[in-house]
């Protein structure tokens, strides 16, 4: 077949709702960072993200994140060192289990955290800005609806 059949009949590759929200995340994760390295916390990754984002505040196993992350627990457990290691995170006996461990955020993990919060607000607010009130809220309600009903 030539180029341009091929073209015509796998288009839906570039407009399909998955890749167009994968690119949306994309864009609004970078965003994050970037604000995240003016409030002078940069070094960071998506990767990183991936952890902190599924971790609860409380703490969880790291088997637990990399499940909700769809990552491998191997990687889980290199990103979750390297959280360790600028002092985001610790890992502590599990007590429920003495042969796990639990990762929670430490102190400046948890001051981290509200930057973020911070961080994710104001991306928030200018992705709000940019589409507008009506459209952002109606994004949010639907994706909220649609990831719930799973």
């Amino acid at each position: 077949m030539n180029d341009k059949r091929n073209g015509q009949r796998y288009a839906w590759r570039q407009g399909n709702i998955g890749r167009l929200l994968n690119i949306a995340v994309q864009r609004f994760e970078r965003r994050v960072l970037q604000l995240m390295g003016e409030a002078g916390y940069d070094g960071l990754s998506l990767s990183h993200m991936a952890v902190t984002r599924n971790l609860d505040v409380r703490g969880t196993r790291a088997t637990e994140i990399a499940k909700r992350a769809g990552i491998t627990k191997q990687f889980v457990g290199e990103l979750i060192g390297q959280l360790e290691d600028v002092g985001l995170l610790e890992r502590i006996p599990d007590p429920d289990d003495g042969r796990a461990r639990i990762t929670r955020f430490t102190p400046a993990g948890f001051a981290w955290l509200e930057a973020f919060g911070i961080a994710v607000k104001h991306a928030e607010q200018e992705m709000k800005k940019e589409l507008g009130a009506e459209l952002f809220n109606a994004i949010k309600q639907a994706l909220d609806r649609y990831g719930s009903s799973e």
